[in-house]
Parts: C-alpha cells; structure tokens; sequence
C-alpha cells in the first residue's frame, strides 16, 4: 500500500474480530442460561465414538428431556467461571460434551455411566448437581440412584402395602365366616 493510503484489511478484520467476540459473549451468555436452569450436568468425553453409537446416545438424551451438546472447552470455562464454579476447569481439556438435564437429576448420569459400559471407548469427566461439583465417583453414585419413576412407585408400594394387607384379612375373615354359615345350613 502506498504511504497514507487508507488500509481498509486492517479495519474489516478488526469489525470481524469484534463481530465474533460478540457472537462468543451470545454463546458463553446461553451457556450460562442453561446451566443455571439445568438440574445436573455431565461433562463427557465423547472421543473413540463413532458415528452411530453418538446417534443412538443422542437418541436416549433427547428421549429422557436431557440438552446433549458438544461445546467449545473455552467457552463453557468462561461460563463456569463467571457464575462462580472454577471445579470444571480442570476437566475442560480434550474432546468434551455437556448434558443438561432439567427434569430427572439423575438422567445425564445414567445415560453417560450406561454409554461408557456400552462402549468402553468415551469416559465421564465431571458432573453438578444443584450448585454441586461432583467428580467422577460422584457422577457414578448419581447414575445409581433410581429414577423418579421408580421411586414414586416403590414409595405408593409401601403405601399401599399396609391397606393390601388388611384388605386380605378381611378376606380371610369373611371366607371363614362364610364357610361356617355354608356348613350350617346344610
């Protein structure tokens, strides 16, 4: 360029460094959203999948309500970071994945602990619960938890198990009873 010519490269990589810096700080913000409204967390990773083994586990995340995506480490730092959680940074290195989970605390970790079992090929980082770090192990005791399916129906079983019980006393009872009248009337 000749001496006091106008560099105009120079400008439009600076508006394009700004322009993505921008988009960066929209991502990092929605990061931040969905953690703050997520119940648990997973960090995963995913190396050694292949193809269809990440499309069935995608498959059984979307089906449990839980938001699986494959996110920039960096990113997802910044994120922690700025709402306080500097546990994860750490676990942000390498090929990473994060599982969302807003309705069933336990279903990221189930899903992630079952996919490793299954393929022997990608391995849980990290996980949070409520406001919660938990490392590895702890991820695996989350996985072990039952649904909340299951536990209500464990919980309506002892409940009812005591009217069960009385209903088949009085059963008994009445068959007893009945079975007396019958022999008194032949």
């Amino acid at each position: 360029l000749p001496f006091g010519a106008p560099n105009t490269e120079r400008r439009t990589t600076k508006l394009a460094s700004k322009s993505v810096l921008e988009q960066k700080e929209q991502i990092v913000e929605g990061i931040k959203a969905k953690i703050s409204a997520a119940s648990s967390i997973v960090l995963v990773d995913y190396k050694g999948l292949t193809v269809a083994q990440d499309t069935e586990m995608r498959k059984k995340f979307r089906e449990s309500g839980v938001d699986y995506q494959v996110l920039k480490n960096r990113l997802v730092k910044i994120a922690f970071n700025e709402l306080g959680y500097t546990q994860f940074d750490e676990a942000l290195n390498g090929p990473t994945a994060v599982a969302f989970g807003s309705t069933d605390i336990a279903a990221p970790a189930k899903i992630a602990v079952d996919s490793v079992k299954a393929y022997n090929k990608m391995a849980v980082k990290c996980g949070y619960v409520d406001g919660t770090f938990l490392n590895e192990d702890g991820v695996k005791e989350l996985a072990a938890i039952p649904s909340r399916e299951v536990l209500l129906a464990k919980m309506l079983g002892s409940m009812l198990a005591p009217i069960s019980k009385l209903a088949y006393v009085l059963d008994a009872i009445k068959e007893q009873k009945g079975g007396a009248t019958e022999a008194a009337a032949e």
